[in-house]
């Protein structure tokens, strides 16, 4: 009875061994020597990794765009440039829209030709000012209309500065303000293109200039 027990308690005090030793190779294996964790060591040795991979050189990535598109409103229209279709300079002076108002720039070319040209052919209106929108471009004389037609010395209706009274409501008035559209957008040829120069038929300024031609009572140079 006494050699039974004896035996059953050492088979007790082995398995309690082994139990122990199965811990202990378990915690072995979960911390180092040094008593930190496999775990976080593997962490550690994780982001060095990460860390080298970083500085390795990648290849540049392309960025795609993808489209934007957008629907035109229903009610859109485009504007299109006004286009004359005219056979003659009278047709085309009659095409142009009636302006009420105007800039100070194209009511100094519109009183150029009314008062140096209203007597004149259309096709002499349209000279005159061709001329000054010429000179307005060329950079011998003053870059705007207004500088050309006042500068000083060279327009006889201009006087101390100023221009005489106009009269609006004119037929004259209206033919000049469609000429000076035409001849600032160009719509029509002159054959005085190019022109800076005129002077009226009956007197002989002895230019030494290129005469180009005379349109009416006007003989006009470059």
């Amino acid at each position: 009875m006494s050699t039974a027990l004896g035996l059953d308690g050492m088979t007790h005090k082995l398995k309690r061994a082994a139990t122990i030793a199965t811990a202990v190779s378990t915690l072995t294996l979960l911390f180092g020597a040094d008593g930190s964790s496999a775990f976080a060591r593997d962490n550690e040795l994780a982001e060095a990794a990460l860390a080298v991979k970083a500085t390795e050189p990648t290849a540049p990535v392309a960025f795609v765009s993808n489209e934007v598109t957008q629907e035109i409103p229903a009610d859109y229209e485009e504007e299109e440039a006004e286009v004359f279709d005219a056979s003659s300079l009278g047709d085309l002076v009659a095409q142009q829209p009636h302006l009420t108002e105007l800039s100070r720039e194209m009511q100094c070319l519109a009183g150029a030709i009314y008062f140096e040209s209203r007597g004149e052919s259309l096709d002499g209106q349209l000279a005159v000012g061709r001329v000054i929108v010429g000179r307005a471009k060329s950079g011998r004389f003053p870059n705007s209309y207004c500088g050309v037609v006042y500068q000083r010395s060279q327009f006889s209706f201009v006087r101390g500065g100023r221009m005489p009274a106009i009269r609006y409501g004119s037929h004259a008035w209206k033919r000049a303000v469609a000429i000076a559209q035409i001849a600032h957008e160009g719509t029509w040829k002159s054959e005085v293109d190019g022109a800076l120069f005129f002077h009226a038929r009956y007197v002989n300024p002895r230019w030494r200039l290129t005469r180009l031609a005379q349109v009416g009572n006007h003989v006009f140079y470059k």
